[in-house]
């Protein structure tokens, strides 16, 4: 991907923040959303609008793309778990939701680096085994699997 598509994706996808902010705000009073998925939701949501988070949104489009991927990943798990079509309902930007949504996961995947993609998509949970009581990262949201190509390999234009 070249450097200019990759900044014209990147505008694109910033622009896309406030339509799904509004997408979720409609979701989380939807009954056909699951209250686990509602739950993600809203802490999307409160994520995306608190201004300091793991990059400060004060910081200007860096600060945004951190948002985008945890709102973005937040959609495409509940979209896994519901219905899509239900999503598209509450949809009021122009394009298909579902592939708006998978585009702007990894476009802003690849902006991020990969110790902040793996705190958003993470969490902990109690371990199952008895009497430990460790905490034990298990994931929550999942992002499609990357393989990081080296410098050298990577094609050269």
């Amino acid at each position: 991907m070249s450097a200019l598509l990759a900044k014209r994706r990147l505008k694109n996808l910033l622009l896309f923040i406030p339509n799904m902010l509004l997408l979720c705000t409609r979701l989380l009073t939807d009954p056909r959303v699951p209250k686990t998925e509602r739950a993600l939701v809203a802490g999307a949501i409160i994520y995306a609008i608190i201004p300091f988070d793991l990059i400060p949104d004060m910081i200007p489009f860096v600060g945004q793309i951190d948002d985008a991927y945890l709102i973005a990943l937040t959609l495409l798990r509940l979209m896994e778990r519901t219905d899509p079509k239900v999503v598209r309902e509450h949809w009021n930007g122009g394009g298909d939701v579902v592939e708006l949504v998978g585009a702007a996961a990894l476009v802003a995947g690849k902006f991020l680096p990969q110790r902040i993609r793996r705190v958003l998509t993470s969490r902990v949970e109690v371990s199952d085994k008895e009497g430990e009581g460790k905490l034990l990262p298990l994931p929550l949201l999942v992002a499609s699997a990357e393989r990081e190509v080296p410098a050298d390999a990577r094609p050269q234009s």
